[in-house]
Order: structure tokens, then C-alpha cells, then sequence
């Protein structure tokens, strides 16, 4: 496994001229060290939470919790017929609260808002906490639990992703790298984007042997509060909290023209001509070799529960 690289100091002149056109991932450190809810974080967890809970709107935003004995990982159930975690809508202060009790716990059940939109349920976060390198009409996305897993998946926009608070590991794995991640089915995942079916913490190499390659060039970098990272679109990202009280937002965009009513697989499907032609031809094969998979019946690293009918 690889390091990240990584940028100080980056304004938006070099992002657009030097970055965003090299289509690599990047950590941006130090990126938003001078928001004010950065450096409360970093004062007390205690007090960020507090801090949200002033800031809550009243609307219920989406939240999964992982029961005890689920482990951090958002993955399928056991028979793969479902998910390993409950999905609530409640409000972010109720979230908050959640997380004060489960960071006295030794082994508390994983919590996580997901992808909550920051002008839904706390506006008043908006203030004071600008992205520097992106116009001001790319709305933040809010993430907020304790230590949880968000398993290899890839995201179909350009993404900017802020640590507030707590810690993350990223790594990523490049959109040639499809075809050794053992990529579960297209159209039933625990995200919005397929996944792969390996666990990055305990890969079972018996099972899943390419893996050992796709690890061989993976990329990876443990994010503090205040950095930030560039994720370019289709590349596979596992995250990885490591605090009990984690904080990020993050911002997708994609380029002018883009059609933002298409769902995720679609506008996947559209950024392919992006691609370098090596990139491209890797992603081809694996829509190929999958649907040959599911024709043939011979899916053999995805539980039969999960495969698709012939």
C-alpha cells in the first residue's frame, strides 16, 4: 500500500489549474484548519455535539445504527439477503445525544448520519465554514457518527470530503483496480454505489486472491481535522472512522452540462468518457465479465442469496 499524496496550502487557482485536471486523488492538508467548528472540535468533541444540537432545524435526517454484535462495518446481513444495519430518520440533535452515551461505552453500537444536506438540518452551519476551492452553490453534505466503516465503494461526482473532527483513514483504489475488488451486485448494495465484498481490515485472500494486488496499489492517508481530500469520480474509496465522535462534510459536484436528474449508476456511466483509456477499457471489462457472471450463474464470490436471477 501506497501513501496519499499530498498539497499545502492550496488555493482554488492551483486546484483548477494543476489538480482537478491531473485526475488524481490528493490530500489538501491543513484545507479548512480555520473553521470555527475545526478548532471547537479540537477543543471538545463534547462541545462540537453540543454546538450541532443548537444548530438542529427540527427535520429528521437518515441515520443507521449497527446493533452490537455487528462489528463497524456497513455490510450485508448474514445470508446476504438484506443489510447489517437499522436505518432511522430522527433529528440530528437525537443523533447527537446518541453519541455523548456511546463514547462512555468499551464496545458501543456504530452510528452514523449519512450524507445529510448541511441547509436541511443545520443551516447554521453554512455560516463561517466556506469551501475555498468550489463555488458557493455546491452545497456541503454532512457525516457524523462514531468509529464505522463505509465499506470500498465509488462515487460517481468529483468530491471534496472535510475532516471537522475525529480522524479517518482513506484508501483508494484506482478505477482499474475493478476488476480485483470482487464487486457485489450492481443493484442491491448497503450504499448508493456497488461495493466490494472484501473487508480491507481482514481480507480473506483464500477466497478473494486478487485482492492482494488491488492492496498492492492502493493509496492510503489518515486525515486529521482540518485537512481535507480530492476523490475524482469513479475512483474506490474505503472510509474508515477512527474516533468515537467523527465529524466531516463533504461536497460532490460534477462538471457544467452534467445531468444531475440521473441516478448514480447512469452518471457513472457518463463520466466513463472522462476516463484515460486504460481506466475506461478496465471498467468495460468489468461490466462485461459481470454480466457474463450473472448469466452463466457462476458468481462464485457472491453469496447465492445476492446474485442476480438467469
Amino acid at each position: 500500500m501506497q501513501a496519499l499524496a499530498e498539497r499545502q496550502a492550496v488555493d482554488r487557482a492551483t486546484f483548477e489549474r494543476d489538480l482537478l485536471p491531473a485526475a488524481q486523488p490528493v490530500v489538501l492538508r491543513g484545507l479548512v484548519s480555520d473553521w470555527p467548528a475545526v478548532a471547537l472540535a479540537q477543543r471538545s468533541p463534547t462541545a462540537l455535539l453540543q454546538e450541532l444540537a443548537g444548530l438542529d432545524s427540527g427535520r429528521d435526517v437518515d441515520a443507521l445504527m449497527l446493533p452490537p454484535g455487528q462489528g463497524q462495518r456497513i455490510f450485508y446481513n448474514a445470508d446476504g439477503s438484506g443489510f447489517n444495519y437499522l436505518r432511522n430518520r430522527l433529528p440530528l440533535t437525537r443523533v447527537a445525544e446518541q453519541l455523548q452515551r456511546y463514547a462512555q461505552f468499551a464496545d458501543p453500537p456504530a452510528v452514523a448520519v449519512q450524507s445529510a444536506p448541511v441547509a436541511d438540518c443545520a443551516p447554521g452551519l453554512l455560516i463561517g465554514h466556506t469551501m475555498p476551492l468550489l463555488d458557493a452553490t455546491v452545497a456541503p453534505r454532512l457525516w457524523l457518527g462514531n468509529a464505522i466503516v463505509t465499506p470500498t465503494h465509488f462515487d460517481e461526482s468529483h468530491n471534496i470530503a472535510c475532516v471537522v473532527a475525529g480522524r479517518r483513514r482513506f484508501t483508494l483504489f484506482a478505477p482499474e483496480q475493478v476488476g480485483n475488488l470482487y464487486v457485489g451486485p450492481l443493484g442491491h448494495a448497503p450504499t448508493g454505489t456497488p461495493i466490494s465484498l472484501v473487508d480491507l481490515n481482514a481480507p480473506d485472500f483464500d477466497r478473494y486472491p486478487r485482492f492482494a494486488d488491488a492492496l498492492a496499489a492502493a493509496r492510503s492517508a489518515v486525515l486529521e481535522p482540518g485537512d481535507a481530500i480530492y476523490i475524482p469520480p469513479l475512483w474506490w474509496h474505503h472510509v474508515q472512522s477512527l474516533q468515537p465522535i467523527n465529524l466531516l462534510l463533504n461536497y460532490w459536484w460534477n462538471p457544467a452540462g452534467a445531468d444531475s436528474g440521473l441516478d448514480a449508476l447512469q452518471q457513472a456511466m457518463r463520466s466513463f468518457g472522462a476516463l484515460p483509456p486504460a481506466q475506461r477499457k478496465a471498467w468495460q471489462a468489468m461490466f462485461a465479465h459481470w454480466v457474463f457472471e450473472a448469466d452463466a450463474g457462476t458468481q462464485a464470490h457472491i453469496p447465492p442469496t445476492m446474485r442476480r436471477p438467469v
